[in-house]
């Protein structure tokens, strides 16, 4: 993997990961003001903004284990810190989210 491609790898992460969580947040802010609908479709916007970050993911973990030498760099870290970031931000926002519609 060239460096071209092994820094698009990277933003991938933390532009569509850190997509993923602003869609998670609003989601949130949604269903507290009961709008439910706009929840929803908040968390299916983030889980499509989280797949693209996972391809990401998936595109420089494929590259190494088919031997080719990815090196660590601070940019790698923060991408994966959004995405780990993402993960648990979405699972967190669909529990306020059904809990939002019970208390409703």
């Amino acid at each position: 993997m060239d460096t071209g491609q092994h820094l698009e790898a990277i933003m991938g992460l933390i532009m569509y990961g850190g997509e993923a969580k602003g869609y998670a947040v609003q989601a949130i802010q949604a269903a507290k003001k009961k709008d439910f609908e706009e929840a929803d479709l908040l968390l299916a916007e983030a889980t499509k903004s989280l797949n693209v970050a996972h391809n990401s993911q998936t595109d420089l973990l494929a590259k190494e284990a088919g031997g080719q030498n990815m090196e660590l760099t601070l940019l790698m870290v923060h991408g994966q810190d959004h995405l780990m970031t993402a993960l648990t931000f979405i699972d967190l926002a669909k529990e306020f989210v059904d809990v939002y519609k019970h208390m409703a």
